[in-house]
């Protein structure tokens, strides 16, 4: 990490979630590192040694000074209420926040998106996560990673969050013969994704990075 980067410190959004609680604990691990984490509700258990910033994606303010960005936002269908309130968190809030960062500026973006993302997708959730690659792709980061992690595996009860049946049902399905499942299709621990995701962002290839699930695998491995 060089001078500039500690001195600027990081943002990121959605720290409250699954793979961005893990990537908040790991990058707090790097000091001296101000960590600027971006939520829609302070978190009870909010760890003090980051910087917490309460906002409205939708009419984000100004953000501090940084050289990296971290997003982690997301949500499902069920949970918004329709495809609108999905694409207004997974698509719009995402865009937004990258924008943000490119103005406060960010030459180095890290994105979660996911297995299978694309924007020709007949699926709709599919399709809006790969319009969002295609839309942050276009605002010019010196290095952007997109991660696709496949199912994800976490305590979501731990953070509060709602428990998600389809996936607790995959993950009870799969486990017993997870070894067997091909690794870019297995399902994947969220501090893997996000260490991965931060190990990605730190090689600092330039231009756009996809990471599939099975590489996250290999760069999240501890």
């Amino acid at each position: 990490m060089n001078a500039r980067t500690s001195r600027h410190g990081v943002l990121l959004a959605g720290g409250t979630g699954l793979i961005g609680h893990e990537l908040i604990q790991l990058l707090l691990h790097k000091p001296p590192l101000a960590l600027h984490a971006l939520v829609r509700q302070r978190p009870e258990a909010a760890d003090a040694r980051a910087h917490w910033l309460q906002v409205d994606f939708g009419r984000l303010p100004a953000l501090p000074a940084a050289d990296e960005a971290y997003c982690c936002l997301g949500t499902t269908i069920k949970q918004a209420g329709s495809q609108a309130g999905f694409r207004a968190v997974d698509f719009d809030a995402v865009l937004a926040f990258a924008r943000a960062a490119r103005a406060a500026g960010v030459t180095r973006f890290g994105v979660v998106s996911a297995l299978g993302a694309s924007a020709r997708s007949a699926t709709f959730y599919n399709r809006v996560k790969g319009e969002m690659e295609a839309a942050v792709g276009a605002l010019g980061f010196d290095s952007l990673v997109i991660v696709r992690p496949s199912l994800l595996a976490g305590d979501r009860a731990a953070l509060g969050q709602p428990l998600r049946t389809g996936e607790q049902l995959a993950l009870w399905l799969t486990g017993p013969i997870a070894g067997l499942i091909p690794k870019g299709m297995r399902p994947i621990n969220a501090r893997t994704v996000a260490r991965g995701m931060m190990v990605a962002l730190h090689q600092q290839q330039p231009g756009v990075r996809i990471v599939e699930s099975g590489e996250l695998q290999e760069l999240g491995h501890e």
